[in-house]
């Protein structure tokens, strides 16, 4: 099972796909890396959000107004956006153990830098590299995202992907529940920092200790290229812009709302920030085992259709100026949000799979050309998908400098939301166009709808 000569930490033969080796040391392994995984990934959602409660700590002292400091969680966004790329291709030629060691690592760079430079005086052009730093913290899910999905077999990649992304997403409420301790005990940005730091030295630890990389995964810029022309890997960034999107963007926006819009203090709205996010990031799993069981297409043409009816409840509570209602309703969407995405991602390797079967592709042939492409489309999805984050925060941005609230914003979010329940069911669900044969029907003589992917 390990490669001679590559350390011990090297797997040479992976085949979660054959139930004996399976369960007799697949399953066992493949969870182990899942729990390292989902750690590291968690610290990492924790330093890329790190600026969505740091803003909190930044009073009148800082001369920083509501526009600067929603620029601020912006460029971290984008930033973690970007690098999600390059981080999803880095597994395939570091190994997945040997990257996630790394990305851990790299976690000290924007937390150190925001511990030697958060108080007042400090330029606004300080704070915004420190911002930007923080962004690389978003690449860890990608990376982490491929890494797992190659550990699993298919039937089991809904409740895996959900779990692993979903124990990541905990990491913006834990760092907001820290922050709320942090300023109800009287502290200040840099005691938040202080219990970071030495996490982020934990995870890299416990990956380096406890993690193995697959040598079967290379570099493979062909599955980059063919993954980039398929048209599905864009449709499924655009359905991942309404769900993690939304979910990141509204993760970092929601405490400068409720203080702008409500005017709410920061222990205020820190009491309240961390709730969505957390019901969001427990509910992913869920996601995707309802995937598993129903059918990706069929659970996320449904949520589009909740996140609207949420959304424009959202639009009432802003336009009567009801706190209760906004909140209520922003903690549903939060909620929808989550379960999304787990059902969009879960959709992801289904789909890629059905082609190689469309391909007369069989068995292990078609598992490798299932496995090659998903992964690669994954790591193209996530970066569109995190873009979502940094166009609701600009449109939070404008909306207040436009019209004093974020009434503007949130009709822009009901109507893309409109828009992807639209495609969801015209690509996915409507009939005389989905004909392309799912995993779960290999053995069937029929081509049933991609609303069973």
């Amino acid at each position: 099972m390990r490669v001679p000569g590559k350390g011990s930490r090297w797997i040479q033969r992976w085949d979660p796909e054959d139930d004996a080796f399976w369960e007799r040391e697949g399953e066992r392994v493949a969870r182990r890396n899942l729990a390292f995984s989902v750690l590291s990934e968690h610290v990492g959602f924790s330093v890329w959000t790190l600026w969505s409660v740091m803003v909190l700590f930044m009073g009148p002292e800082y001369g920083i107004d509501p526009a600067g400091k929603f620029f601020l969680v912006s460029m971290a966004t984008l930033v973690g956006a970007v690098v999600r790329v390059p981080y999803t291709f880095a597994v395939a030629r570091f190994g997945g153990r040997n990257w996630t060691v790394i990305a851990a690592g790299l976690l000290l760079l924007p937390t150190v830098a925001a511990f030697a430079v958060m108080e007042p005086g400090t330029s606004y052009g300080t704070f915004m590299a420190c911002a930007l730093l923080t962004g690389i913290g978003g690449g860890n899910f990608a990376s982490s995202m491929t890494n797992i999905n190659s550990f699993f077999p298919l039937r089991k990649k809904g409740w895996a992907l959900g779990l692993n992304a979903g124990g990541g997403n905990i990491g913006v409420p834990v760092v907001q529940l820290v922050a709320l301790a942090v300023i109800g005990a009287g502290g200040g940005p840099r005691l938040l920092l202080g219990v970071y730091i030495p996490l982020v030295v934990v995870s890299a630890v416990c990956a380096a200790l406890f993690m193995d990389n697959i040598a079967s995964v290379r570099n493979d810029t062909g599955a980059a290229r063919e993954a980039a022309r398929d048209p599905h890997t864009w449709i499924m960034a655009f359905l991942y812009v309404g769900t993690f999107g939304s979910f990141i963007g509204f993760s970092f926006a929601f405490g400068l709302v409720l203080q702008t819009q409500f005017g709410r203090t920061p222990l205020e709205a820190a009491q309240l920030t961390f709730v969505g996010p957390l019901l969001g990031s427990l509910i992913r799993p869920v996601g995707g085992r309802l995937a598993d069981r129903y059918g990706g297409a069929r659970i996320t043409l449904g949520n589009f259709v909740a996140m609207a009816v949420a959304t424009g409840v959202v639009v009432l509570a802003s336009v009567k100026e009801s706190l209760g209602l906004f909140t209520g309703a922003f903690v549903v969407l939060f909620v929808l949000s989550g379960l999304g995405n787990g059902s969009t991602y879960k959709m992801i390797p289904g789909i890629f799979q059905a082609k190689a079967l469309r391909k007369g592709l069989t068995g292990e042939e078609a598992d490798r050309y299932g496995r090659r492409l998903s992964g690669a489309a994954m790591g193209l999805i996530g970066a569109v998908g995190a873009l979502g984050g940094l166009g609701i925060n600009l449109a939070f941005r404008q909306s207040f400098l436009s019209v004093g609230s974020g009434t503007a914003a949130y009709v822009s979010f009901l109507a893309f939301y409109a828009l992807c329940l639209g495609v969801t069911w015209a690509v996915y669900l409507r009939r005389p166009a989905a004909r392309t044969r799912p995993v779960a029907a290999a053995s069937a003589e029929r081509e049933p709808s991609y609303a069973e992917v």
